[in-house]
Formats: C-alpha cells, structure tokens, sequence
C-alpha cells in the first residue's frame, strides 16, 4: 500500500514518485527528496494516538458499522487555576493533522506485529484511515468556557472516532498555555510579557507549540527561536550569569556584551552582587551613550524583585537613563506578578518561564471527546448521552452550537448551547437554563446582540477554512478577552460566566435522562 502524503504548504496529495524517482534524479536530488518526503511524513501524526482509538475503529467496520454516521463534542469541563475562561488555540495544528491522516507501510507491519488485530482488522486499517466528514470549531483565539464545543466532529462513526487522542492532546495543551499567558498578561496590566520558558517545557514539540500559544494569549514574544523561525514571534533574549563569571570581572562582561550587540542590549546583573550590577550596568549604559548607543535594559533574576527593581529605577533615573527598561524573571506567575504589582515593583518587561509554560499549577486542562449523537442507519443523527452520579459529567446531547450574548456596551454576557437548527435569537427575551440545575434559570432580554460563534472548517473531508495569520489569532484573542467584563479577569474568585441551554436542548436532555431511567440505566459512574 502507498502512504497517503500531502504536500503541508498546499495541501495536495503526494504520491512517492513526487519525492523520490529513482531513474532521473541525481544523488543529490535523491537526498533532497528524501529530505521532503520526512518532512511531509513528520507533519502525520496518525500513531501519535491510543490503542483503543484503532481498535474501536477496527471494530465498526467490522460489525458492519462503518457507515454509521456520529457526532462527537472536544470540550472542557473546568476552567485552569480556578480561573473564568480560557482561550482555544491549535486549530491550526488540527487542520494539518486532519489533512496528513494516513498509515505508512511499516507502520502497518508495526500494528500486525502487536498481535491484536485479526487479518479482517488489519485489512481495514490497511485501506486507509481517512476523515470524510465535517468539522465545526470556534475560531483559534476565541475566548470560551467549560461544557461548550471547541470543536464538533460530524461523520462516519470509525472515522471520527480515530480522531480523539491527537484531537485532544493538541487541543488541550494549546489551549492550556494560551490561557495561562492570558491570564499572566491581565496581571502586568498590559506591560509586555515574554516566553522563557522552552527550556522547561515537557520537550521541545511542546516549547515550539506552547511558543505559539503563549504569543496567542498575549505574550509579546519568546525565546525560542525555532518558533520565531516558523511563527514569525518576535524573539527576544539577554545573557546568562556564566557569560557574567566566564570574565574576570562584571563590568568586563557588560562592555564586551554591549560591544558585540550594541542595538540590543540587556545585562543580567544579578551574577554576584544585585546592587553592585546595577550600577556596573549605569556606567556602562553611560560609556555606550558615548559612542551613540544606548542600553535597552537590565534584567534582575534573583532575590526580592519589589526592592531591587525600585532600587535600579532610582538610580537608572538620576544617573540619566530614565530610558533604561528593568526586566524581571525567576519563577513568575500571575499570583507573583499581582503581588509584586501591588508592591509598587518598577518592573517594565516580565520574563516568564516555568510557570507558564507547564501551567504549573494545573499542568493539563480536562479535555474530553464525547459522543453526542448518531445515526440507527438512516442517517439522522439521534441524540445520545452520557450519564453519571457526578451531574458535571453528565453529556448535553444532541448536535449543538454557541450562541453567544453581548450587551449594548459590546460585552459578553453569556453563551447559549442550542441545537444546530434552531434560530438565533433576536429581538425577544430567551430563557437560558442551567445545564445541571433545573431551578437556575436566566433570561437574556432585548436589547442584545446574539451571535454564533463556530464556523466550518472542514466539509465532507475537504478544508473549507483558511486559518487567519498569527497576529490576526492573537488579536482575537485580546478582542475577547477585552470584551470580558473585570469580575471575570479577576484572579480571586472570578465572577462564573454562564453557559446554558436552550429551551429545546433542555427538554430533550430531560427527556433522555427519564427514558434511561426507566430501562434501569439511571445512574453510571
């Protein structure tokens, strides 16, 4: 069996006689081709998944299933580090995965090898996995909250079942650090925040991928460079304490920095004595002024950053370098940076690192993939749900979208779960009910602005959906978070922002519910 292969800038089937022909090229051209061809095959991630997803969809087919057509729902159920949102990014990574799906044939000689699959399985695995369904998401950026779709997959039921590991790994952690770079940003107020993190980071797939999510959420740039390369994040860094101790003395180190990146330059001035740098760091400031530079800023990496950074300000202010930005990192995050804030630091540009890019305090977002609907063979999605003893685990089913509510003022001030084909409501009062508590009721009434917020990215199998360049991804991303009202942004206990359900979902959830509970199905764990 050839491997299907898609040429990732266009999208176009490849064939192996496009990468390597074996009678025409030179050695040369052969090497660069296989050089492509890894390439192209490093973009599929189709084993990058769990067993049970290939099992499952061996086992539809198998059991005649394998047009039963199905919809699934990728969501959270709770929002990280006790926060009110939560910002979806890897959208773009979704696509290309969705795009590059196939096997290799080694790769299918590995499956054979792993004993479980019959020679029938295999034969399907054989024929190619492939999506010819469709899939709806919010755009990359948004900002949305627990129990909504980020991404609603509609199609044969092997197919889109396939898909659930690698939907939810590049989903979940995307979305993840682009929440925590938001939520750090909202706590400098708007001074620039710059990823430091690669070297923390669980690999370097995850500090390249978490790069572009953090620049998503806010960040005003990283130090990773291979995301620089790829994303176009501007990329920014300074020097290390042992460039500092490789010199015989500190301010030997600053003027050979500054001679070598005299546009650029920023001294670490914490490699011995914090104070002493910084006025190392003044005379050599006064030096480069001299000859026509200036120095950008010193970064304070240690010790009690409140102090030292009012400290540098005084003395950078009445030497004559008022001009002189003080960088602040060491194991930073938006509790620290509130805290610092509130102390009166004098701090312009926050590095941060650890802490952002593990999510340390809550190191994976609960992200699910569930069914919620399928076909008995007609091809009529029935609705399905999941039911547990835990009312936040129990499914909302049925094929839904968001409609999202905004005030007067351009703010939001809820999101609506409806059935696809319901009408966007406009210009009358809409109940809004809980999704887990009948008597919690809302009512959103004229006048407001109603709108849906997924769009269509693939259509029976085919991309129907340019993603937006990076900057236009971050700059939804602040649009959004903007239009929060503050008793969301808030760290300490945020305002909880309601997403509910209409009308009709409502009852069919309550309808589906009391059936289960008459055949005796009543309660799951």
């Amino acid at each position: 069996m050839k491997p299907i292969l898609r040429d990732p800038s266009t999208g176009r089937l490849l064939d192996s006689v496009d990468l390597v022909d074996a009678e025409s090229e030179s050695t040369l051209g052969k090497l660069d081709a296989v050089r492509t061809m890894e390439s192209v095959r490093c973009g599929n991630l189709t084993l990058d998944t769990d067993l049970y997803e290939l099992t499952m969809a061996a086992g539809y087919n198998l059991l005649g299933r394998k047009n039963q057509r199905a919809c699934f729902d990728l969501y959270y159920r709770q929002n990280p580090d006790d926060g009110a949102f939560c910002v979806f990014a890897g959208l773009e990574r979704v696509i290309h995965y969705v795009n590059n799906l196939g096997l290799y044939p080694d790769e299918i000689d590995y499956l054979k090898g792993i004993g479980i699959f019959s020679d029938k399985a295999m034969d399907v695995l054989s024929s190619g996995i492939k999506f010819t369904g469709d899939i709806w998401a919010v755009p990359e950026g948004t900002v949305v909250f627990p129990n909504e779709p980020l991404l609603r997959v509609e199609g044969p039921i092997a197919e889109a079942q396939v898909l659930e590991t690698t939907l939810l790994a590049l989903v979940g952690h995307q979305t993840l650090i682009a929440t925590k770079a938001a939520r750090i940003c909202i706590a400098t107020r708007k001074a620039p925040v710059v990823d430091f993190g690669t070297r923390r980071a669980h690999g370097v797939e995850a500090a390249l991928y978490g790069a572009r999510a953090a620049y998503i959420g806010g960040c005003a740039g990283t130090s990773n460079v291979k995301a620089g390369r790829l994303f176009g994040i501007p990329v920014r860094g300074t020097h290390a304490h042992s460039w500092v101790e490789s010199f015989d003395s500190e301010i030997e180190a600053f003027q050979g920095f500054a001679q070598v990146f005299p546009n650029d330059c920023v001294f670490l001035v914490d490699t011995y004595d914090t104070m002493e740098g910084i006025r190392n760091a003044v005379k050599v400031a006064g030096e480069m002024e001299q000859s026509g530079r200036r120095l950008f800023g010193i970064r304070i990496d240690s010790g009690d950053l409140a102090y030292y950074s009012k400290a540098a300000r005084a003395i950078l202010d009445e030497e004559g370098f008022p001009y002189v930005k003080i960088l602040a990192s060491s194991d930073l995050d938006e509790w620290i940076i509130e805290s610092l804030r509130e102390q009166g630091a004098r701090i312009d540009i926050w590095c941060v690192g650890t802490k952002l890019m593990t999510s340390y305090q809550t190191p994976a977002l609960g992200v699910v993939y569930k069914l919620m609907a399928a076909d008995r063979g007609d091809g009529i999605l029935v609705p399905k749900i999941k039911i547990s003893e835990n009312p936040s685990k129990v499914t909302n089913p049925g094929v839904k979208k968001i409609v999202r509510f905004y005030n007067g003022n351009d703010r939001m001030i809820g999101d609506l779960l409806a059935q696809v084909d319901e009408p966007v409501p406009e210009n009358r009062p809409v109940t809004a009910h809980h999704p887990m508590y009948d008597y919690m009721k809302k009512t959103y009434r004229p006048p407001y602005t109603a709108q849906e917020i997924m769009i269509p990215v693939f259509l029976q199998g085919r991309q129907v959906y340019d993603p937006p360049g990076l900057d236009a991804i971050r700059e939804r991303a602040q649009s959004d978070i903007e239009s929060l009202e503050p008793e969301y942004k808030r760290l300490p206990n945020p305002h909880i922002y309601k997403v509910s359900l209409s009308d009709e979902l409502h009852r069919m959830k309550k309808q589906l519910l009391e059936f289960h509970q008459e055949k005796g199905n009543g309660t799951k764990t």
